[in-house]
């Protein structure tokens, strides 16, 4: 679990204070084979505006060598359970981690 929370103390006064807790529960299984399922989400409360951001991520990753470099590749999607009146209803993410052991 990763958790924090921001706030305005300074800045310009014609700026919108910010006021916003973030959340991140996950829970991963990985397999002898190095594949990682992984389920989280990044959740928001703006305090100011009194909104939830909810998305929920499901995301599944393997690791490979490239030479003898450990990567790993990463996919998954995402649906909202809470979001703005603008805000999207899903989304997908991919990613690539490049790792360097000592």
């Amino acid at each position: 679990m990763l958790a924090n929370h921001i706030w305005s103390f300074a800045g310009e006064s014609g700026r919108q204070d910010v006021n916003a807790t973030f959340l991140q529960p996950f829970l991963t299984y990985t397999t002898r084979k190095q594949t990682t399922f992984k389920f989280n989400t990044e959740t928001i409360y703006d305090w100011g505006n009194e909104q939830w951001i909810v998305p929920l991520n499901l995301m599944v990753a393997q690791l490979v060598k490239i030479g003898r470099t450990p990567v790993q590749f990463e996919m998954g999607g995402r649906r909202y359970a809470e979001h703005a009146n603008d805000g999207p209803e899903w989304g997908l993410r991919f990613s690539v981690t490049f790792l360097f052991p000592k």
